[in-house]
């Protein structure tokens, strides 16, 4: 691995692995198959974390998104944005798959996503388009609801993410950094 970024490979099978996690939780919850997308993510997050060079400060990384992730769609599910069909609820008020799709998501932080760090208003802006897209494939495939309307939804989420993504770029830069790169004092110490 190079010091300081990943490879091109590891690039290339972190965006497979995120779209197969991606595919694995929410047809898996659409279908009444629940607990699928998670079992998935956990296994591509052992082998993501056996790819990675600073394996304590990644998981800390992913535990922070699944953290944030499970509360902003709670409040999104709370303030009646998006539901869950009877088939896709396992947790409440969001679920265990959205979680899972939260740490999915986090694994390309600082792989795929490395060139996003430093850059929030681009984040904001990826974000902002790219997790309405998300949120209203899962509509289509059937693992969310929109109870106020798509257009609601749409709005709601891409305000979400707009502000949701440069965070967790942020989150992951002060975390869990590719080996290499500068890591702040106290961060260095948590790591030995």
């Amino acid at each position: 691995m190079t010091p300081g970024k990943p490879t091109l490979a590891h690039i290339l099978w972190n965006i497979a692995s995120i779209n197969i996690g991606w595919f694995a939780c929410v047809l898996g919850a659409a279908n009444g198959y629940t607990w699928l997308g998670p079992v998935f993510v956990a296994a591509l997050v052992a082998i993501h974390l056996n790819l990675i060079p600073a394996r304590r400060r990644e998981l800390a990384t992913l535990a922070a998104a699944a953290l944030f992730g499970y509360a902003i769609d709670s409040v999104m599910v709370l303030a009646g944005v998006f539901d869950f069909p009877v088939q896709a609820r396992v947790g409440a008020p969001s679920t265990v798959w959205m979680v899972a799709l939260w740490v999915n998501f986090a694994m390309a932080l600082n792989v795929a996503l490395h060139w996003l760090q430093h850059r929030y208003l681009l984040a904001a802006l990826l974000g902002g388009i790219g997790g309405p897209v998300a949120y209203f494939s899962g509509t289509r495939f059937g693992g969310l609801l929109a109870p106020a309307g798509i257009t609601v939804l749409l709005g709601a989420v891409a305000v979400q993410w707009a502000i949701a993504t440069p965070l967790v770029v942020a989150g992951a830069a002060r975390i869990g950094r590719w080996t290499g790169q500068p890591v702040p004092a106290e961060a260095a110490e948590v790591e030995r």
